[in-house]
This record gives C-alpha cells, sequence and structure tokens, in this order.
C-alpha cells in the first residue's frame, strides 16, 4: 500500500518554499533522531544537493557528507566539492570504460537501458516489454513507451543501465555499512517515473526499505532549488552560472543538470544545444575524450543524437 497518491505529491508540489522549507528539515530531524545521529548527506556537489547539504547542517553542523569520485563529473564540480568541509571521498571499483566495456552504454533512460540489456540476455519479459507486451505476452499500455526503442536490441553496441549501480550505489552502500550512518539523499519525484513511484510508495523516509533512506526533497521542484539558492544566497558550483527570472520561474545562465558528464539518459529530450555540444564549447578536450575515445559518437550517430555545433 502507498503512503501517498498522486494527487498528493501534486498537492505537496504547490506549496510554497517556505512550507517545503519546514516540511524537509523535519523529515531530515526525524531521520536523524531515528538512528540516533548515524546519518550523513550523500552529496553529488549539484545544486540539488548544495541545498539538501545546507538545510541539514543547518540543524546539524557536524552532519558528515559522501561524494563518490566517479571521474564523469564536470571538474568545476570536484573544485567546488573540495570547498566544503566534512566531505569523503569515495572511489568506485571500476572506471567508466571498464563499465561500458563489460556492460555497455547508458543510453535514452534507465528502464529502457534495462529492458535492451536482459533482451539481449534472452530474458523473456525484456522481448515482451520492447514489443509493448506484459511478461506475460499480452498487451501492455503501459509497455508501449518501450516499442519505439525496440530497434536497440540490435545495436552494435552493448548497452546497460549497470553504470550507475556500480559507480555511485555500489561504493556508497558499502561506505554506509561501514561507517553504519544512513544515507539522505537529494532526489526528487519530479525527476523521473522511478523516483515517482518510489516516493507514493514509501514517502520522504524509507525506514522499511530494503536499503533504508531519507529523500526529505521528494516534493520539491527545479524551482523551489534555484529559489532556495537564490533566497539564501549560499555558495553553489559556478558551472551553473547566475540565476536569473524568464517567464516568472528562475533558470540558470549556465548548466542545467551536471550529473556524469558522458551519460546518455535522456538526451534526446535536451533542448539544443544538448549537454554534449555545450561541452564541445566548455570543455573541448574532454569532449573529444568521450566521443572518439570512449566511443560515445557513435551511440549518439545510431540514436541521431547531435554532438557538435548547435546554435546558441
Amino acid at each position: 500500500m502507498s503512503v501517498y497518491t498522486k494527487e498528493d505529491l501534486r498537492t505537496m508540489q504547490s506549496w510554497a518554499l517556505e512550507r517545503k522549507i519546514q516540511v524537509t528539515q523535519a523529515k531530515i530531524l526525524e531521520w536523524y533522531y531515528h538512528y540516533g545521529g548515524k546519518v550523513s548527506i550523500s552529496f553529488s556537489g549539484g545544486k540539488d544537493s548544495t541545498v539538501l547539504l545546507d538545510l541539514a547542517r543547518r540543524a546539524f553542523p557536524d552532519i558528515p557528507a559522501a561524494f563518490v569520485d566517479t571521474q564523469l563529473e564536470y571538474p568545476e564540480i570536484r573544485t567546488f566539492v573540495r570547498t566544503m568541509p566534512n566531505v569523503e571521498w569515495l572511489k568506485p571499483e571500476m572506471s567508466f570504460k571498464k563499465v561500458i566495456e563489460q556492460y555497455g552504454y547508458p543510453v535514452v533512460s534507465k528502464d529502457v537501458s534495462k529492458r535492451v540489456y536482459y533482451a539481449r540476455c534472452g530474458s523473456a519479459w525484456a522481448v515482451n516489454n520492447l514489443q509493448g507486451l506484459n511478461s506475460d505476452g499480452t498487451l501492455s499500455k503501459f509497455n508501449q513507451r518501450y516499442v519505439k526503442w525496440a530497434y536497440l536490441a540490435d545495436a552494435p553496441f552493448l548497452i546497460s543501465d549497470h553504470c550507475c549501480a556500480v559507480m555511485k550505489k555500489k561504493p556508497l552502500n558499502a561506505y554506509t555499512k561501514t561507517t553504519g550512518n544512513m544515507p539522505i539523499i537529494g532526489t526528487m519525484a519530479s525527476e523521473s517515473m522511478n523516483r515517482k513511484m518510489a516516493y507514493l510508495k514509501n514517502g520522504c523516509n524509507g525506514f522499511d526499505k530494503k536499503y533504508p533512506s531519507s529523500q526529505p526533497m521528494s516534493f520539491w521542484l527545479e524551482q523551489d532549488v534555484l529559489r532556495y539558492l537564490k533566497l539564501t544566497g549560499i555558495p553553489y558550483c559556478p558551472i551553473y552560472g547566475d540565476i536569473t527570472e524568464e517567464k516568472g520561474k528562475p533558470r540558470t545562465t549556465g548548466a542545467e543538470r551536471t550529473g556524469c558528464m558522458f551519460c546518455m539518459f535522456g538526451v534526446q529530450r535536451d533542448k539544443l544545444p544538448n549537454r554534449f555540444q555545450r561541452m564541445e564549447r566548455t570543455h573541448p578536450k574532454l569532449h573529444d575524450y568521450c566521443i572518439n575515445k570512449l566511443g560515445c559518437g557513435s551511440v549518439l550517430d545510431y540514436l541521431d543524437v547531435p554532438y557538435k555545433g548547435g546554435d546558441e
């Protein structure tokens, strides 16, 4: 049984920023005291986790944070993380190059990449899903969304959703196991269907999950994060540029998102210039490494996604 309904989430997402701050801090307090202070912030250096870290440390200044140094972050992100106190740097056991060689490239979305990977492994449920069917072969309205990506099962390169699990989740889970610090994460339900469904099922504080974690900003929206940064004036990574208003909504003049630089999840939905076209201008050496050395250029060609040029 789910904790919340979709209507509950829509109502919470419409709350004023001040109320969201209060509820989020209450959820952090609940998590902190439930585990006797044995908690930590999963800190990526991005704007969302920067806001989360500030909210948590306003109540508990000594709360530790953990940063996974995947070597896929923008250089500006890694430089910014170094300015933050009490942050432990974690290292994945496998490089991105090894991950794509062994498992495959992250393309389109986690859901699509997962189905392509397992379809190629011979899993009937994945093959059916790519045909718009349920696992038992009956028609599925939900799985119709995967049909247009069925051609990826014949791609001349490997595809999988393993990257995040191997490079981020595994070192963070190891950190949790070693320290006993239960994680607080700055993800939001608006970011993906998976995160939305997880929030509806568990709420902010997932005490009963297989791997308990807190997502106290789940009901926030992108504009809330930007308004919080503007309101408080706290430092954030300069790669985002300034925060301005456009048609009544805050936006950044620089990067919009700063996840892993070479990740291709969602690139087909990017406004042009997309993330790789912008990378060509701002980080040309890393762009060359990504497109030519790692082979992402061939993958993007197959997806019919541009990665050079583009108008500002």
